[in-house]
């Protein structure tokens, strides 16, 4: 059965915040290696398709773009800025995952490299990820 909406719908994403239970804690970042933002530092994630949830999104992307195989995510919120993407309405939900420590990864897909930083000398960050890795400071925090 096909719909027809008289509303335009935005597009859903998801981002991925993987941050190490060290002492001193890693963050996992992708470089984008394209537009927009292309050679700039971001969370790996990207658009959800059709037939998959966000969270199966979230999980699917990471792997796509790092190679970091994970099951366990907790949502930390939903971004909705009208402006946050220049590529057009862009809704996405940001996932938190928590791992004991670094372990190997690699730039894959549209990611031109994947590295861990130190979560207190991040390089600037794309879209609107540095409120979301506020966010997920706040919810680390807590625990």
């Amino acid at each position: 059965m096909t719909y027809t909406y008289k509303y335009p719908r935005p597009a859903v994403t998801a981002d991925c915040v993987v941050i190490t239970r060290e002492a001193a804690p890693k963050v996992l970042l992708i470089q984008r290696g394209n537009e927009p933002f292309k050679g700039c530092w971001a969370f790996p994630g990207g658009f959800m398709d059709m037939d998959e949830t966000t969270e199966q999104c979230a999980i699917r992307e990471l792997e796509e773009e790092t190679g970091l195989k994970v099951s366990e995510l907790q949502q930390i919120g939903a971004y909705s800025k009208v402006d946050r993407d220049p590529r057009g309405r862009t809704v996405t939900i940001a996932y938190l995952i928590r791992i004991d420590a670094p372990v190997a990864v690699v730039g894959q897909d549209d990611a031109a490299k994947a590295e861990w930083f130190p979560m207190k000398a991040l390089p600037p960050l794309a879209f609107d990820h540095e409120e979301i890795m506020r966010d997920a400071i706040k919810i680390i925090d807590k625990v």
